[in-house]
């Protein structure tokens, strides 16, 4: 089996999970032999600083990658990996290693379109929808970092609070 997660760096298992599956600057391609790490691959994206739909999730399926781990993706996205037959894992954090970890324990399972493509799709009711601006995208992508980070955090802190009891 292989998996690819969104990273924030090129450190491999020990590489920061990116928030957003198609803006990360790295991909790491883990693959496994019976939930056994046999090998640990970083790819530049190619596409980084570029969003044309559908060229990521192909790019993913050229590598060979049965499941694609990351912090967030869109509803459009989730549908072309389906095309491909990819798994979608949403909600991820944390390491490379940890998400790993918690995909394979099945804590890390399914997948939630993003905030910013609900709130692009649906818009507001009985509002014209908002006009697409490079800000506004920034802006939307930090408050679903801001969030993803509080849940992170709080999840370290209860684990920290739970080793420390006796």
């Amino acid at each position: 089996m292989r998996i690819a997660f969104s990273c924030d760096d090129n450190r491999g298992l020990d590489g920061v999970m990116a928030h957003h599956f198609g803006r990360c600057p790295y991909y790491a391609f883990v693959d496994l032999d019976d939930d056994q790490v046999k090998g640990v691959t970083v790819i530049d994206n190619p596409y980084y600083g570029q969003h044309a739909p559908g060229v990521v999730p192909e790019f993913i399926h050229n590598q060979k990658a049965d499941v694609m781990v990351t912090g967030g993706m869109g509803s459009r996205a989730v549908a072309f990996f389906d095309q491909f037959g990819i798994e979608v894992v949403t909600g991820a954090s944390g390491t490379v290693r940890y998400a790993l970890e918690h995909y394979l324990s099945g804590d890390l399972a399914g997948a939630e379109p993003c905030g910013e493509s609900q709130r692009h799709m649906a818009g507001r009711p009985g509002a014209a929808p908002q006009a697409y601006t490079p800000e506004r995208e920034e802006v939307g992508r930090l408050q679903e970092e801001v969030a993803a980070l509080r849940r992170q955090l709080a999840e370290t802190l209860d684990r920290l609070n739970r080793l420390a009891q006796p």
